[in-house]
């Protein structure tokens, strides 16, 4: 049979390789990288070749499913779409539109989350709609735009091979953004010097110059420490500081109160490797900096963005290249669904849901009135239907019963709903919970664009067929707009048509349209009359807000901190062969093969004192629940400390994290709460976990 290929962009991470899908009888049988592709250059990680297996056919929903007694059942597009509108309309008669909301998909393309946002405020008339930017870097959003006016990565991938010192902090790039991880190793082995901030001794640490292993939760007492270093030897940037900042001598003052004594008591580092980082970076012509969850998952998550910003801008390391503060995005396209307004508090491109000019403008441009009340959060929902006051919720392609903080919380919250419908691949296990289910397209079986971490807009082109009824998530809300009312909101016959309206509406995006990006391989914003050809280097010459903010912030310890009846610090972290929560990467045998199940990593030391030994099966309980997986010994924790990824629906991690949250965005203190472990019985077997183990009595 012919093959054909058809190129597209990586649906995994947020580096936005270029993939090449090639097809065969309408199924993609393989993927090859694009050798031109500016950011991937001719490479993908295991995960990217593994992406057939992921969109497979196999256990793909094909057709509407509605609950009738507690079993699914086939039923047609228009029987789903008559009950959910009828539903919701009464919702919103009965409750309002607060009663209601959208969760959307960092995973889903522009297109797809702009039909989102628009749907939740122009058909429900709510600004309930959120994505799990939520849970990873809503911190990055909310403290770069207080100190520069803008939330994402501010250079290039490329640009590490321009810098002569990379900085990495609470991230693994070898790990979560392989291709970037390439990238720094390729950068070091050339010359470059890598300092790498994090309490695990990670793969890319092992290559470091400089680890600065610190104590989990101890960011901004470190981030204070280098600034109070830097400013005693007179190491910062004072022509970068007079023209380009403003409060430095508050800044100053406040730092100095962080003394190298004091610092390393509370990271844990000595103060010679404190004094080294701080030279090397300071110093450095080009300093490249790169964070990740390690940063933003603490209740503190947004004041350790701005300790961060604080950093860089004190050393002028920002508007040139090979420099930077650069958030490594997780998902494919989560920049994306942060840029196209899923978010309760910004309509597109970071336009403020509350400012009156700004609702007048969406209002009048979508020809209907729109939202006027603030929007909660993905856990604000959950927040109010346990307490009965929220009752119909959409979410596409996510599933927070595996990934969301406190999974008995987020069980019984979704149980509290009146209606839930889930819009997914597979039959994930918070589709398990829905009322009803609706099959999507894969981003093989669909056009649009994703944007990448450093604000690549790219196309995605459509490879083949959607498998049944499945249909695009943009085309699955217009028919619901139609459905409710509102036949002329939402009647798009084609995702360009959703991107140009998007562009109009917008300023980054206003030069952007499917043929330049498809002629220039892609397009990184702001990209308009001012740069027509995109921006590859933010603030070169000024910042969105004028000048940039030095904003003192403090040490915040964790909300919970081992004590005698759960002794040990936990953590969570990803694995280079998985993704998310494993509803795709699972599906491929070869990825499988790699890392099976769930496990828990355990310093030797501690296993010795326990009597342990590796893949033991083991018990961890927290204050919020209670799995059981098997023990790896590992040096790449400390003692006291345990780590755990979150990809394994069979031991979810989120029945044991915090779901304390930062006051700001609401992002809950995933990085960091206290267990205890019980060792089970030689031989055992893990207990696998299931929805039927919530512990209801748990449930706040």
């Amino acid at each position: 049979m012919r093959q054909t290929q058809v190129n597209s962009i990586c649906p995994f991470c947020g580096v936005g390789c270029g993939i090449g899908l090639v097809k065969q009888d309408n199924s993609i049988i393989t993927v090859q990288p694009l050798r031109h592709h500016p950011v991937s250059q001719g490479k993908l990680c295991a995960k990217g070749w593994n992406t057939a297996f992921g969109i497979s056919r196999y256990n793909r929903l094909t057709q509407p499913l509605m609950k009738v007694d507690g079993e699914f059942v086939s039923v047609s597009w228009q029987t789903a779409l008559t009950k959910i509108a009828t539903q919701m309309r009464g919702f919103i008669t009965d409750y309002g539109p607060q009663s209601v909301g959208v969760i959307s998909s960092a995973r889903a393309t522009n297109e797809d989350n702009y039909a989102a946002q628009k749907f939740a405020r122009a058909v429900l008339k709510t600004n309930n709609i959120d994505h799990c930017a939520r849970i990873c870097h809503s911190p990055s959003v909310a403290g770069l735009k207080k100190t520069l006016g803008s939330g994402a990565m501010t250079n290039s991938v490329d640009d590490v091979a321009k810098a002569d010192v990379i900085l990495v902090i609470g991230a693994d790039p070898t790990e979560n953004h392989a291709i970037i991880g390439g990238q720094i190793i390729q950068a070091k082995l050339a010359g470059a010097k890598l300092i790498v901030i994090d309490p695990r001794r990670t793969r890319l640490s092992l290559l470091a110059d400089l680890h600065l292993q610190l104590n989990i939760g101890s960011n901004i007492a470190l981030l204070n420490g280098l600034l109070n270093i830097i400013f005693e030897h007179n190491w910062q940037n004072d022509d970068f500081l007079t023209r380009r900042c403003e409060d430095y001598t508050e800044l100053k003052a406040h730092v100095a109160e962080y003394t190298l004594d004091k610092v390393t008591k509370l990271t844990g580092v000595s103060g010679e490797k404190l004094i080294q980082a701080a030279k090397l970076y300071s110093q450095a012509n080009a300093a490249f900096l790169a964070y990740g969850m390690g940063i933003t998952q603490f209740v503190s998550g947004t004041n350790n963005v701005i300790a961060v910003s604080n950093l860089v801008l004190s050393c002028g390391q920002i508007g040139r290249e090979g420099t930077g503060i650069n958030p490594l995005r997780g998902q494919n396209n989560v920049q994306g669904a942060c840029d196209m307004g899923c978010l309760p508090n910004v309509y597109p491109d970071y336009q403020s849901s509350t400012d009156p000019k700004v609702i007048d403008k969406f209002s009048h441009a979508w020809g209907t009135p729109v939202a006027n009340q603030a929007g909660l959060t993905s856990l604000g929902m959950s927040r109010q239907a346990r307490q009965g006051k929220f009752k119909g919720l959409f979410i596409f392609g996510e599933d927070p019963v595996v990934t969301d903080p406190d999974r008995n919380n987020v069980a019984q919250g979704i149980r509290d709903m009146e209606l839930v419908v889930v819009i997914e691949l597979t039959m994930t296990e918070t589709a398990k919970m829905a009322d009803i289910v609706l099959p999507a397209a894969s981003f093989a079986e669909k056009q649009g664009t994703f944007t990448n971490c450093e604000r690549r807009v790219q196309l995605i082109n459509q490879a083949i067929d959607p498998p049944g009824d499945a249909k695009a998530d943009w085309q699955i809300l217009s028919l619901l707009a139609t459905e409710m009312g509102q036949s002329n909101t939402m009647n798009w016959q084609d995702s360009q048509q959703i991107f140009d309206e998007m562009a109009q509406l917008t300023d980054s995006f206003s030069g952007m349209s499917y043929p330049l990006l498809r002629q220039h391989n892609g397009l990184q914003w702001p990209c308009n009359i001012q740069s027509p050809l995109g921006t590859r280097c933010l603030h070169a010459d000024t910042f969105p807000i004028g000048k940039g903010k030095l904003i003192p912030v403090d040490h915040v310890a964790t909300n919970e901190t081992p004590d005698t009846d759960y002794p040990f610090w936990f953590t969570t972290m990803r694995l280079h062969y998985h993704y998310g929560c494993g509803s795709m990467t699972r599906k491929s045998p070869l990825l499988e093969r790699e890392t099976p199940d769930g496990l828990l990593y355990m310093h030797p030391q501690d296993a010795q004192d326990m009597g342990l030994t590796n893949h033991q099966a083991v018990a961890v309980e927290s204050r919020r629940g209670y799995l059981e997986t098997r023990l790896v010994i590992s040096e790449q924790v400390v003692p006291g400390l345990l780590s755990m990824p979150y990809h394994f629906k069979e031991a979810p991690s989120n029945l044991l994290t915090n779901d304390a949250m930062d006051e700001v965005t609401e992002m809950p203190e995933l990085k960091a709460c206290a267990v205890r472990v019980t060792a089970l019985p030689i031989g055992d077997i893990p207990k696998a976990y299931t929805l039927d183990d919530v512990v209801v009595g748990a449930v706040q």
